[in-house]
């Protein structure tokens, strides 16, 4: 009998906001915690990405998103879809495979704009780049009436509601393939987010518990169901803007932010007794992770630096790096899977895994093939669930920073392709907390068995090792296309 899969995406929380994960988290997660001791904990998995848009496209395609046309940052508000369109995704696979899928939450991966004229948002703004006075004049010859095309529904999910991004245009909701309702005023300058239109009244924190809402009514829907079903769940939270609703505020000892990341708690404890409610919970994959590290500073929230600073909450736990950098932070992401029947409860798995490694997981547990040009780096991880976690699945991932730095995992050993990871300027009194020090070479290479804090660069003693990490990133950086990764991994690098 096929399981159920339920992926719930967190946006910008970091491994250690997770109380399982960081003893010294200022943060209650008891849903989170329980589901961990319920099922299997990640301690090794890293988004495709340090910065949303590219992990959110190798989560669902299984391809790494600098082998796209995005080699660099986001999709911006109104740019075309990031996903071809002869691309099959997670969903159309297992939508293939007899599965009724839905999307609820944050898309934030482009979609087909009509204007007015018979033109398409692109043909006047360059795809992937900020331009915050030319996208805004574009908004006002938007045709809201009409289709939007290359969304979630023509991506392989039968039904989606939600929005695109929390904090661009425009305000209002999205069903299916169009909005719900044609925004007609400006967004309030008090509201966070970038200028645009909204619907009359609209709520930031009504997101989350109509979401939620949405995702229970589906799985008690679907309890009597013959067929199965995927639920794909990305939140709005806990990115910015930062608005826990009243039974969360307080909640936590790390301000807001904390106060939110209890909500996305919340939100996994509903989905789980939704699952207990309907009968469905043996037979139902359940997996909870985020897109990338934690943010800094933004208009509404002090920042993972100065919450760290000031409250003693390390959203990056032991880790070094945010959002956007290749240190990892930015990149290695809370993950917790729990499946009844299959992934023996309290297990904690140290093997490197990632986001991009769904697809290839759900072909595994469905009995499908994938061609050579699906999931071209995306792993299995079903004998993980299994319990198998003593033997890797993956020999070796690629790293990607929001500026397009690259850095390589293999082993033990992370390389970073660059003088430095750090694209947020970390700043002094951290680094003397730390104990980081300057350095000269041109790029970094840490033992993370021994240094998880990445705290000593041993570039100069490794040259060998550095040379082979060069190799490995070269290889992958030779073609778009990647042949399809080998299950297993080769002998991994040693001193």
């Amino acid at each position: 009998m096929k399981p159920n899969i339920v992926y719930i995406l967190a946006d910008d929380m970091g491994f250690g906001d997770m109380g399982c994960n960081n003893p010294e988290s200022k943060i209650p997660t008891p849903n989170l915690d329980r589901m961990a001791a319920e099922g299997m904990r990640f301690t090794d998995a890293h988004a495709g990405s340090s910065i949303c848009t590219p992990s959110r496209y190798n989560l669902l395609t299984g391809r790494y998103a600098w082998r796209s046309r995005l080699k660099t940052g986001i999709v911006w508000q109104w740019d075309a879809p990031l996903i071809d369109p002869d691309r099959r995704t997670v969903a159309q696979l297992l939508r293939d495979e007899g599965y009724h899928t839905a999307c609820l939450g944050k898309w934030h991966l482009g979609w087909d704009w009509h204007l007015n004229d018979g033109s398409h948002a692109n043909d006047h703004v360059a795809f992937g780049h900020m331009d915050d006075a030319a996208r805004t004049a574009i908004e006002a010859r938007v045709d809201f009436t009409s289709r939007i095309n290359g969304g979630p529904v023509d991506r392989g999910f039968d039904t989606y509601f939600g929005v695109d991004v929390p904090n661009f245009p425009p305000y209002t909701w999205f069903e299916n393939d169009r909005v719900t309702e044609t925004p007609a005023v400006e967004k309030p300058a008090n509201m966070y987010g970038h200028a645009g239109t909204a619907v009359e009244g609209w709520s930031l924190e009504a997101m989350i518990p109509e979401f939620t809402r949405r995702a229970v009514d589906l799985i008690e829907s679907r309890a009597d169901e013959s067929d199965p079903f995927f639920l794909y769940f990305p939140l709005t939270s806990p990115h910015s803007p930062i608005v826990p609703n009243e039974p969360f505020q307080g909640m936590s000892g790390a301000g807001p932010y904390g106060d939110f990341v209890c909500e996305v708690d919340w939100v996994v404890g509903e989905v789980l007794d939704a699952l207990d409610r309907s009968g469905t919970a043996d037979n139902t994959l359940v997996i909870f992770t985020s897109d990338n590290g934690p943010e800094n500073r933004t208009a509404d929230d002090i920042g993972v630096y100065e919450r760290a600073r000031t409250l003693q909450h390390y959203s990056m736990g032991q880790l070094r790096g945010i959002k956007r950098e290749t240190w990892e932070g930015g990149h290695r992401i809370p993950f917790v899977a729990r499946w009844p029947t299959i992934t023996p409860a309290g297990t904690v798995c140290n093997q490197l895994t990632t986001l991009g490694d769904l697809i290839a997981t759900c072909a595994d547990i469905t009995g499908t093939e994938l061609e050579s040009a699906e999931g071209e780096d995306s792993v299995s991880i079903l004998p993980l669930l299994k319990g198998n976690v003593d033997e890797p699945v993956r020999d070796h991932a690629i790293h990607h920073s929001c500026s397009g730095r690259f850095a390589v995992r293999k082993g033990r050993w992370v390389f970073v392709d660059a003088p430095t990871g750090d694209e947020n300027n970390e700043p002094d009194w951290f680094k003397k907390e730390r104990g980081y020090t300057p350095h000269e070479h041109p790029g970094e290479l840490y033992d993370l068995n021994d240094d998880i804090s990445e705290r000593v660069n041993r570039y100069a003693e490794h040259p060998d090792i550095v040379a082979s990490m060069r190799d490995v990133l070269a290889e992958e950086q030779g073609h778009e296309t990647a042949a399809r990764p080998t299950p297993r991994p080769d002998q991994e690098l040693t001193e």
